[in-house]
């Protein structure tokens, strides 16, 4: 196993003027071990980077470190990484302990031995019984976990994991979430996963790496990034529905939203123009001092509801349980929320204050 060091990299397509940067000098550290999820929308630069690391494209510049050894300029083969794709990558000829032997067998494995780690790592991923049939006899699911096969019987120092659940539908999803956490805590090998699912970034990441047209936007666990998001495109990306974000001028133990003059539970961080943050679990319908929401819209989700309307000219959402009576579209309620649960963002850099 290694650790993965990004310093200062950059991607640029093309050559001088006319050249498009996509990666703007990112830097982080992936420790030895570590399950980390590099998360953002459609973009945003997430497999761009993911494929630098694997040498599928080239590095404008900065380095790229696997372990001790910088890979700027290593072929992928020698690079010891294993990756799984979007599209399973399997070949069709091949039944499936050929797909799993195949990239042993290249590196002239003695065939017992590939016999025996094609066989453990079958067994692992429930497989055992599929190993003569060819991916076309295979479900999505099955053939999502023989892409993961191979990439493990290779034994690397990393994963590599390029949106590799995007074919499964949202049942096979989730069990494949599990199937991944439990291997790495069986495994333990440095992985990277890519995926604009924020909803698959929290579950699986150990630390989230939240990217946004190709700088990182926020790195932390995903309690980190979900309670104390560093920016408006965090708080905005992460959590859904997204957190509630209103734009007004704050004055003490008030918040002026256009002609509204709305209370605050605490002082605002500073006088000014703000952006004021607020999950839609944290307000509170009823409150005494509460601000007026239109109730424009109920969805019923089972165990909760979420109540959409606005604030003012700003769209407000409030998640509810169930068990408890809706407002109806059209009525005005109230809504309130602790000084706690208050984020305030400054507009002019999106910044958290």
């Amino acid at each position: 196993m290694a650790a993965i060091q990004f310093r200062e990299v950059t991607k640029r397509y093309g050559s001088g003027a006319s050249a498009v940067p996509v990666i703007h000098g990112v830097s982080a550290e992936i420790r030895d071990g570590e399950f980390v999820v590099i998360v953002g929308p459609s973009g945003c630069g997430k497999s761009t980077l993911l494929r630098m690391v694997a040498g599928l494209e080239a590095i404008t510049g900065g380095e790229i470190a696997i372990g001790a050894r910088v890979v700027n300029d290593v072929d992928p083969a020698d690079r010891d990484i294993a990756m799984v794709f979007q599209n399973y990558a399997l070949y069709p000829h091949f039944k499936v302990f050929d797909n799993m032997a195949y990239g042993l067998r290249i590196r002239k494995v003695p065939e017992a031995e590939v016999r025996a780690r094609v066989e453990k790592v079958a067994a692992m991923l429930e497989l055992g019984h599929l190993l003569d049939r060819k991916p076309r006899q295979l479900s999505g699911g099955q053939r999502q976990r023989v892409a993961m096969g191979r990439a493990i019987v290779r034994q690397p120092q990393v994963f590599l994991f390029d949106e590799p659940l995007s074919n499964l539908d949202a049942k096979l999803r989730v069990q494949t979430r599990l199937e991944i956490q439990k291997l790495h805590r069986e495994i333990g090998v440095t992985s990277l996963f890519v995926t604009h699912d924020q909803v698959e970034a929290m579950t699986l990441g150990e630390r989230l790496m939240v990217m946004n047209a190709g700088r990182i936007e926020q790195i932390g666990t995903p309690e980190e990034v979900y309670l104390q998001p560093a920016s408006t495109f965090v708080a905005g990306f992460i959590g859904s529905p997204p957190m509630n974000l209103i734009e007004g001028e704050a004055q003490g133990l008030w918040l002026q939203l256009g002609a509204e003059r709305l209370p605050l539970p605490a002082p605002a961080p500073r006088e000014g123009r703000l952006h004021l943050g607020v999950r839609p679990e944290h307000a509170r319908l009823g409150a005494d001092d509460g601000w007026p929401m239109r109730v424009e819209m109920i969805e019923m989700l089972g165990a909760e509801r979420l109540v959409h309307g606005h604030v003012g000219a700003a769209s407000f959402t409030l998640r509810i349980d169930a068990s408890l009576a809706p407002p109806r579209p059209g009525e005005t309620v109230a809504v309130g929320f602790a000084a706690e649960h208050l984020h305030w963002f400054d507009p002019s850099t999106g910044r958290r204050i």
